[in-house]
């Protein structure tokens, strides 16, 4: 295994849409675990988040029994065995529309790591962490994060959406961080979005995102760096990423009868034959050549990708070398192939505050250590493919002054004493606790 803190703790940060696992749990679990576990191995992080978003599916109220079994699969596997501390947090209370994210947030800590605490945000402290705990059901009234949905009137379109954001703070050594678990709304329709450029999605995702930023940086407690990774469902620019394919076609539209609305637009060749290029609907985006978004691990279409650029002053992150992380065919034989559903795009990302992105890009942080790429690139692992980061987190690793964070005594200080009454850590072989909030 890695060294111990003083070497450097090793940070592995993943997000996961898991929402096709629950609909297939027989076929997808197991690839989907070893690839996890592969990356486990590869890495050999001392502190791992796993962010996972559509816990229990699509059809959350018929599969939502399958996830204690894939996570207490997570907590007893032999991969997972030197990680002897662990907190998972599940939104499984589907039954509460006001409140329900389908968010799942699971953090694992090896037997190596010493000196770990989490924030309790209503006592203002940080506490030692110690054994396996579960808790699911009602989030709202855990004092160990902070989970919200987002209002209504964010997307109109959807009547129930399930999207919003679950935050944790933790200290390891001396230095302090959060960690945001997001998902954010999806193109409901193609054809809306290619209307204009940006599209009205999204807006309603930087409206979202600018929601949480100020939500996790306002004052009611101390900031600190923080990573926010999730399902942005950032989506290339649908008008100009037609316009690139399609420069030379010409376009039909196919209108319904009785409304006159636009239905679908199908995209010609001038000449050779008049080949259909493109043709889009409300959920469907067939072009003739899918391999364009492999080429290159899709790099021509990163011009397309701009969401994130009203946002440059408060998110970065590191250089994207990886193809699309959505939509995969969900069939298990077609581990490399998109659906035809969407244009492809980068919506699973890791993203930092500033002060978070010079905790990673340390001078001492070498290369070999430094890792932003996808998993299981030739398996089915669902209609996302998850994307994380790894990283070593050094000792003293405190931002200079007028940076965001502090070490952990000054964060104590101000936050009220440090919770150290606690017994030692456990053993793998510990019971878990499954907790429910009151």
């Amino acid at each position: 295994m890695a060294g111990k803190l003083t070497a450097g703790s090793g940070i592995l940060l993943v997000t996961a849409n898991v929402g096709s696992l629950f609909e297939d749990l027989d076929n997808l679990q197991k690839t989907w675990l070893r690839e996890f576990y592969q990356t486990v191995q590869s890495h050999k992080p001392h502190f791992i988040a796993v962010h996972c978003q559509e816990v229990g599916g699509k059809n959350y109220d018929a599969s939502m029994s399958r996830v204690d079994c894939f996570v207490k699969e997570l907590l007893s596997s032999d991969a997972m065995k030197e990680y002897s501390r662990a907190r998972v947090y599940l939104d499984e209370n589907y039954k509460s529309q006001e409140h329900f994210t389908a968010l799942g947030s699971c953090y694992f800590l090896h037997e190596s790591l010493k000196n770990i605490h989490q924030f309790d945000f209503k006592a203002k402290k940080f506490k030692k962490v110690v054994g396996k705990e579960i808790y699911s059901d009602t989030l709202e009234s855990t004092p160990m994060l902070e989970k919200e949905k987002f209002p209504q009137d964010y997307f109109p379109e959807c009547k129930w959406s399930r999207k919003g954001f679950i935050r944790t703070r933790w200290a390891l050594a001396d230095c302090a961080f959060d960690l945001v678990n997001i998902h954010l709304f999806h193109d409901a329709s193609n054809i809306l979005a290619r209307e204009k450029s940006p599209s009205v999605y999204s807006g309603m995702r930087q409206k979202a995102l600018g929601f949480v930023l100020d939500r996790i940086t306002d004052q009611r407690f101390e900031k600190v760096p923080y990573f926010v990774f999730g399902d942005f469902n950032f989506r290339l620019d649908t008008r100009q990423v037609i316009e690139s394919l399609c420069s030379t076609a010409t376009m039909q539209t196919v209108r319904v009868g009785d409304t006159n609305e636009v239905e679908k637009l199908i995209f010609r060749e001038s000449e050779n034959d008049r080949e259909v290029v493109l043709q889009l609907e409300k959920k469907l985006f067939n072009y003739i050549n899918q391999d364009v978004f492999r080429e290159n691990n899709g790099t021509l279409f990163l011009q397309f990708d701009s969401e994130l650029s009203c946002f440059k002053e408060r998110l970065h992150e590191l250089e994207i070398s990886f193809p699309p992380s959505y939509p995969y065919s969900e069939d298990s034989s077609q581990g490399k192939q998109y659906m035809d559903t969407r244009c492809p795009a980068w919506c699973d990302r890791v993203l930092m505050s500033a002060t978070a992105k010079d905790l990673v890009l340390k001078p001492e942080n070498e290369e070999k250590y430094l890792v932003y790429d996808n998993i299981g690139p030739n398996v089915c692992m669902g209609d996302h493919k998850p994307v994380y980061l790894s990283f070593r987190l050094t000792a003293g690793a405190v931002v200079p002054k007028g940076g965001e964070d502090l070490c952990l005594k000054r964060l104590c200080d101000k936050n009220q004493e440090l919770d150290t009454n606690t017994h030692t850590n456990t053993h793998t072989e510990d019971p878990i606790q499954t907790v429910q909030p009151c």
